[in-house]
């Protein structure tokens, strides 16, 4: 007696006939998760350590008071470097002079080695 082929063989037969080549073992082999390569990206970015922008925002606001968050705001936190706009040269020179209580006051809020430096930047 003769074996009848079993339908999904005689598919499989048809599908390699009409593409010409065989079906691929892994279609996934060779890509890679995008989760594998997020820690480098944000390391390459300068926000491997967390910070978020309304974080930063909240406690500029709380710790440099109100009159001066009206008159500054934070720009970008990039490598431990924490940028502020400021709209007066007369303020900036003022913060300038403020800068390592500031500093310590942020790094107070915020933790130890996530602000290293801030700079002031007319705007």
């Amino acid at each position: 007696m003769k074996k009848q082929p079993r339908p999904g063989k005689i598919r499989e037969e048809i599908l390699r006939e009409w593409r010409g080549a065989d079906e691929p073992a892994d279609l996934n082999a060779g890509i890679h998760l995008a989760e594998k390569f997020i820690s480098a990206i944000l390391r390459a970015a300068g926000a491997e350590d967390g910070l978020h922008e309304d974080q930063v925002r909240a406690t500029w606001k709380d710790l440099a008071g109100d009159f001066i968050a009206r008159h500054t705001e934070p720009i970008s936190v990039k490598g431990g470097n924490l940028v502020l706009r400021v709209t007066q040269p007369a303020l900036r020179f003022q913060l300038e002079q403020m800068k390592p209580m500031l500093l310590k006051r942020i790094r107070e809020q915020l933790g130890e080695g996530r602000i290293k430096t801030i700079k002031f930047q007319l705007g």
